[in-house]
């Protein structure tokens, strides 16, 4: 069994947003829940790296246990930026994404997981959505309020606008 050596054995990828991963089963989770990375690394049996490219979306969960119960639940669903970009940093991605969705609590991570099961039940990457969806998720659950369901006419509009987009 290797160690985990942590930053000093990552190499930087130029233009590639980096992402740690790891699964310690009943401990720890650090997983992504959708997206499509540019190349993906494995450290050892409960660490992976993945790279992204720029303007990438997708979900990362982090999950952590202690023998006294769930400490930590969160949903992330992130846009890569490109150098010279704006971004916000967060543990474990660097150098860092713009946030379209956070989320902390169980009961909410959960409801988000069954929108991106919808999403996918329509036959569409959730990485593919329309970033502004994300948003309105997000701010729908911090009102209290059931976002909208995501769409085949939502999402034939968003690929629209990309077209038309300069």
């Amino acid at each position: 069994m290797s160690q985990w050596q942590g930053p000093a054995r990552i190499v930087r990828r130029p233009n590639l947003t980096l992402v740690e991963l790891t699964f310690i089963a009943g401990k720890i989770e650090r997983t992504t829940l959708f997206g499509r990375p540019a190349r993906e690394e494995t450290v050892d049996e409960t660490h992976r790296i993945l790279y992204y490219r720029p303007h990438s979306i997708f979900g990362l969960a982090r999950w952590s246990q202690t023998a006294f119960g769930s400490v930590v639940s969160r949903l992330d669903v992130l846009r890569t930026t490109a150098p010279g970009e704006p971004y916000v940093l967060l543990p474990f991605v660097r150098p860092g994404v713009q946030i379209l969705l956070r989320l902390d609590g169980s009961a909410k991570v959960e409801r988000v997981k069954k929108l991106i099961d919808e999403i996918w039940s329509l036959g569409v990457d959730p990485a593919d959505a329309a970033p502004d969806y994300w948003f309105h998720v997000g701010n729908r659950l911090a009102a209290d309020q059931e976002p909208r369901g995501y769409s085949k006419a939502r999402h034939a509009v968003w690929k629209l606008r990309q077209r038309l987009a300069p």
